[in-house]
């Protein structure tokens, strides 16, 4: 079986990450979408609220996360399918799933509207991402923190398949090489 395309698509929470995965996902004949996220939900007892400041545990829960949505990535990745890996990515945690997925080569895909067209998505939203957090400040924090990886969009204007398109446009610039994780670039 050969294998296909791997993407990872982040941004902060309600930048449009699971809808513009499933769509970029649904323009290939063989596809499928990781909901980072689904793999924290396994957890039944045990389970670390996401609130700052992150607790010890929580940051080994969202490693395991990062780690199991990544092997189940390259998986289907192996099995022939375009793999579209999305999720929260924020700072250094960005460049160790790429880490993760160096053998695929992936195409790295940052969605970044401002901040207040997140704040308004997510007062529209009815799953609730930010709880405790800002938008403001998490919007701010992911930024300045996480470094300059392959495609970073604005899409503060842009519908869905207009994101889409631009990703597919830009299959080149959205590459990321091994290489290009010495040099972790970021934001100015």
């Amino acid at each position: 079986m050969s294998e296909g395309d791997l993407f990872v698509v982040t941004g902060v929470m309600a930048a449009g990450k699971s809808t513009v995965a499933e769509a970029l996902a649904r323009r290939f004949e063989r596809s499928a979408h990781v909901h980072g996220d689904v793999f924290r939900r396994f957890i039944v007892a045990g389970r670390d609220p996401i609130d700052p400041p992150l607790s010890d545990e929580a940051e080994r829960q969202l490693a395991l996360r990062r780690a199991l949505a990544a092997n189940v990535a390259l998986a289907y990745r192996a099995a022939g399918f375009t793999t579209i890996l999305q999720d929260l990515y924020v700072g250094p945690h960005l460049a160790e799933v790429i880490q993760r997925l160096a053998s695929a080569s992936p195409h790295v895909v940052v969605l970044c509207p401002s901040a207040e067209a997140v704040a308004e998505r997510e007062s529209r939203r009815e799953k609730k991402g930010y709880g405790a957090w800002d938008v403001r400040v998490l919007w701010r924090t992911f930024m300045e923190e996480t470094p300059r990886l392959g495609l970073w969009i604005d899409t503060t204007s842009l519908d869905v398949e207009e994101t889409v398109t631009f990703i597919l446009d830009h299959l080149d610039a959205s590459r990321v090489a091994t290489s290009d994780l010495s040099r972790t670039p970021r934001p100015s």
